[in-house]
């Protein structure tokens, strides 16, 4: 059996605060993410605690988010779980345990609609919203 990462989920300091979705949030918008969203759904599931959604409008421009997110969190000594869907860029979902990133292309996001999904959840404000 392999060890889970330092950051897997039930490790004491594996709780996500806000201000670590904050920053991988900031980091997207750093890559021009557009519609940049955090759902904070620790109250509605036992899923995750945070969901980032955005968009980027190319499919370099979604991985260029992507790179963005990891490495500021990285800087935090998170390492994703999981990293699907970076080889086509349609969908790319980064999954820390705690906190999960969609970064979608327009079409994607719009058909999904994963906002509508968890309309439940809170949302939590960037700076200048």
């Amino acid at each position: 059996m392999q060890p889970l990462p330092s950051n897997a989920l039930g490790s004491p300091e594996t709780t996500c605060d806000e201000a670590i979705a904050l920053r991988a949030a900031r980091a997207a918008l750093d890559r021009r993410a557009s519609d940049v969203v955090i759902l904070d759904l620790r109250k509605i599931t036992l899923i995750t605690d945070f969901f980032i959604i955005c968009h980027g409008t190319s499919e370099v421009q979604v991985k260029a988010i992507v790179e963005g997110v990891r490495d500021a969190l990285e800087a935090e000594r998170r390492q994703p779980l999981s990293v699907e869907g970076l080889a086509e860029a349609c969908w790319v979902l980064l999954d820390y345990g705690e906190l999960v990133v969609h970064v979608m292309a327009p079409a994607e996001r719009e058909y999904y609609d994963l906002e509508r999904l968890w309309g439940d959840a809170r949302r939590v404000l960037l700076e200048g919203e």
